[in-house]
């Protein structure tokens, strides 16, 4: 099993940028989390960042097919891009959408995703525990769909 995880704008600068909203966990820590929690399922993963949005796209449409589930934090992204939505629409496997902090809790234009109604789960306002939650969640469902 393989689970692609993609980090949009600025969260390359986790564990600096703001720490009272997304806490003091770098990207790298955060990957290494990742990776163990679906080591524990058996399962491989692709963690990848871009401040990019045709980047994001690429992977989506290059990566997505050979994955069993996909992790986005599309971070700013989410309020807008309807372009990222498209791609992820395109993906047979299941999406998970993550967000550091409540977006719904924070400034009225935060509070509108276009990505999660394509998206089988949402989790935000958990910290960085959302992304295990969300990896818990994608390897579990593997499980149930394989009889396991």
């Amino acid at each position: 099993m393989k689970v692609l995880i993609l980090n949009g704008p600025n969260l390359n600068k986790l564990g600096e940028r703001e720490p009272s909203i997304y806490g003091t966990t770098t990207l790298d820590e955060l990957e290494q989390m990742c990776r163990q929690r679906a080591t524990s399922f058996g399962a491989e993963v692709d963690f990848r960042q871009s401040n990019s949005e045709s980047e994001l796209i690429g992977w989506i449409q290059k990566e997505g097919v050979n994955a069993s589930a996909i992790i986005i934090n599309p971070a700013a992204f989410t309020h807008y891009s309807y372009a990222l939505r498209e791609a992820l629409s395109e993906c047979a496997c299941p999406i998970y959408e993550v967000h550091i902090s409540n977006i719904y809790s924070r400034e009225e234009w935060r509070r509108t995703s276009v990505v999660s109604p394509v998206a089988k789960g949402v989790i935000a306002g958990l910290g960085v525990q959302g992304y295990l939650f969300a990896v818990d969640a994608a390897c579990q469902e593997r499980d149930e769909d394989h009889g396991s």
